[in-house]
């Protein structure tokens, strides 16, 4: 088989990059087949010893079983999300049960359980170091969350909602990448596209191009409710037809509706918390995050709630009277929001953010912004492999170096939107590092960036030169994670505590070196003027009312939804009353302020892993704020400090305590009051 499926075999690539060209979609499923056999006798191997159980013949045979299924399960997941074709996706739906049978099979193992649970009672006694230690704790406090310690009826049917639970998150996904493909909106001529820049016509005309309707212009469609576009399209019809097309995703009657499928999600989910002891999916999975508890969580979202809330009525009464002023007035509605916003910003701050976009060249901001923070802050660099080829043609690989010139790993870049990638923006590793297996870290970063006609230079908003930025900030967390079990390995930690790190680095945009040296005109080379940089500080919290109302909004849907108890996710729900009485719950039912997702198109958490967990931004954003101003008070920029940061926090993965290593960090723990000044919540 190994002849026959480069899946079976050691990638002959740098670093265990998959060799993508090889690699054809037939050969997936028989290689996680042979994955899964293998893991299962690695398993059983275990679970037969007739030696008493030693962090050696159980913790780490654990953490070395399973290479093969995991380094098939990074390439093709890889795949799935940012090229899935038809036959991919075919292959998605048929992996999704077998893939959730197989880890059941091993979390709830009876026999595995025991002898985690028999070194977890003497764990004082193995003489562990910390790291050890904290496996132990993690993997004890993981297989019973899980349910290891049901009896078998309840196994059963745990096992049976796992199976149908990951069929259905595969189907929400699926339902909303065809849906949003579909819904993209086809404009005759370019005027109605007036106010868009020379390079966003250019990519609507080749996404009509590549979607065989020659001589019409597509705006394709973003993961979020709202769209860049949005902020400068003069025609307000076309506002309107964009927002309407957005809002209407998955929820139109057709073979691509999410209502019920997200309906069924949350019902099964609450009956698994139940079986789990837990009255709610929301209960279940805060349970074992830094929050610990829904009620926590809802604490700090009401707290935010109503000063966002009145600061965006403050916003909206502002637009209105810009609107009144025009000679033929209108109630402002959502699609008018952000065209409005531009107009307040310019009259308030002499600030027109789209005009900015030649400032924000896709390559300068790369290589000037993004790796040169990184090269100023941890001495690593970055080289362009283009020998090196990955799963798609737009994916760029670079070669990571440390500060002496060491191997670190590969970044790589997938920029551009299509019609196989899923929405939004994100990070995943191919290759995870670990000392125990001798690997480096292989990390992705993709976006969604509307691809220019060849020839045009690609410039970026403001928004996505953001965007560039977090999710750079999560690819050095996969890459310094420093750990010796692949438990522990990049990004594995809390899902309440993952976005910390690329919040922070979203820091450096404005650091005046930095911006000095990517902010430069793509015609002229000349620096974006010091004036301009005013503005942008002088602005950062405005709109904040707008942007934290549709941010905490999209939060406590996920929080409402997966707080019902079994008995409440039984009847049947009506999905747009189900979020109206939401919203109204916590006074975030402006219509002109609609939720950054609705629960239709609520990827993160009906498709992705963050569900009863979109609290996380906001919750790891006090963190992200009290740590900037830890940097501003240490001298910001520099080499000490980023080792600090590196040493204390990135770098040790998830083999220590979130906030045990920010505690180390910083010397206390994190103050709410940076993020409130930020945000401008405070009174």
């Amino acid at each position: 088989m190994a002849n026959e499926n480069p899946l079976l075999s050691p990638s002959p690539l740098p670093y265990g990059l998959p060799d993508y060209p090889s690699i054809r979609p037939e050969h997936y499923l028989p290689a996680f087949e042979e994955a899964f056999a293998r893991q299962r006798a690695e398993i059983q191997a275990i679970t037969t010893d007739a030696a008493d159980p030693t962090f050696d013949n159980t913790l780490v045979a654990l953490e070395t079983s399973g290479r093969l299924l995991g380094d098939v399960a990074r390439a093709f997941y890889t795949v799935s999300s940012a090229d899935a074709t038809d036959e991919i996706q075919q292959i998605d739906e048929t992996l999704a049960p077998l893939m959730s049978a197989h880890n059941d099979a091993i979390q709830l193992d009876s026999a595995l359980f025991a002898r985690v649970k028999s070194l977890h009672d003497r764990i004082d006694e193995l003489g562990l170091d910390d790291e050890q230690r904290y496996l132990v704790q993690r993997h004890f406090t993981e297989m019973s969350h899980a349910g290891a310690g049901l009896d078998d009826a309840a196994k059963e049917r745990l096992t049976e909602l796992n199976q149908r639970l990951s069929t259905l998150t595969t189907q929400f996904e699926k339902n909303l990448l065809a849906d949003t493909n579909d819904l993209a909106v086809v404009f005759d001529d370019a005027s109605e596209l007036d106010g868009l820049t020379a390079g966003e016509i250019s990519a609507a005309s080749q996404a009509a191009v590549d979607r065989g309707l020659e001589g019409k212009l597509v705006v394709t469609l973003t993961l979020f409710t709202g769209h860049p576009y949005l902020a400068t399209l003069t025609n307000r019809d076309s506002r309107k037809r964009i927002l309407d097309a957005s809002r209407a995703r998955g929820s139109r009657g057709n073979e691509h509706d999410n209502r019920s499928v997200l309906v069924e999600i949350v019902r099964l989910r609450a009956e698994r918390a139940e079986l789990l002891g837990y009255p709610s999916h929301a209960a279940y999975i805060t349970s074992d995050e830094t929050a610990g508890s829904p009620e926590a969580v809802r604490d700090l979202l009401r707290r935010l709630a109503a000063p966002a809330a009145r600061n965006a009525r403050r916003e909206q009464a502002a637009l209105q009277a810009i609107v009144d002023a025009e000679a033929e007035p209108f109630p402002l509605e959502a699609h008018d929001w952000a065209f409005y916003t531009e107009k307040v910003r310019a009259a308030e701050y002499d600030l027109d953010r789209s005009a900015l976009r030649p400032w924000f060249a896709a390559e300068r901001v790369l290589q000037d912004g993004v790796f040169r923070a990184a090269t100023e802050l941890y001495g690593i660099t970055f080289a362009e492999r283009p020998d090196l080829p990955s799963y798609h043609p737009d994916a760029r690989v670079f070669e990571v170096a440390g500060a002496d010139g060491s191997a670190l790993g590969l970044f790589v870049l997938d920029l551009y939107t299509r019609d196989t990638k899923r929405g939004g923006a994100w990070m995943n590793s191919i290759v995870s590092q670990s000392a125990l297996r001798g690997t480096k870290p292989v990390v992705v970063n993709n976006l969604n960036v509307p691809k220019p006609a060849p020839g045009t230079p690609t410039l970026l908003t403001l928004d996505e030169v953001t965007t560039l930025f977090h999710e750079f900030g999560h690819a050095l967390h996969g890459l310094f994670a420093t750990v010796t079990y692949p438990h522990f390995a990049g990004t594995n930690v809390f899902r309440d505590f993952v976005e910390f790190p690329s919040q922070v680095n979203e820091m450096w945009i404005y650091w005046p070196e930095i911006l000095d040296s990517y902010a430069r005109h793509v015609e002229t080379g000349q620096k974006l003027p010091a004036e301009v940089v005013e503005k942008l500080h002088a602005s950062e919290a405005f709109n904040q009312g707008f942007a934290t109302s549709e941010y905490l909004a999209a939060a406590w849907l996920d929080q409402a939804w997966h707080s019902l108890t079994r008995d409440a996710a039984e009847g049947g729900i009506d999905v747009a009353a189900f979020e109206k009485y939401a919203l109204a719950d916590i006074g975030l039912d402006n219509p002109v302020v609609p939720t950054r997702y609705s629960s239709t198109y609520f990827a993160h958490v009906f498709s992705g892993g963050y569900s009863a967990g979109y609290y996380s931004y906001i919750w790891s954003e006090v963190l992200d704020a009290d740590t900037v101003e830890w940097f501003r008070e240490n001298g910001g920029l520099r080499r000490e400090n980023g080792e600090r940061f590196r040493e204390r926090l990135l770098g040790v993965g998830g083999s220590k305590d979130p906030l045990a290593a920010y505690r180390d960090f910083r010397g206390r723990d994190a103050e709410i009051r940076p993020l409130l000044e930020r945000r401008g919540l405070v009174a």
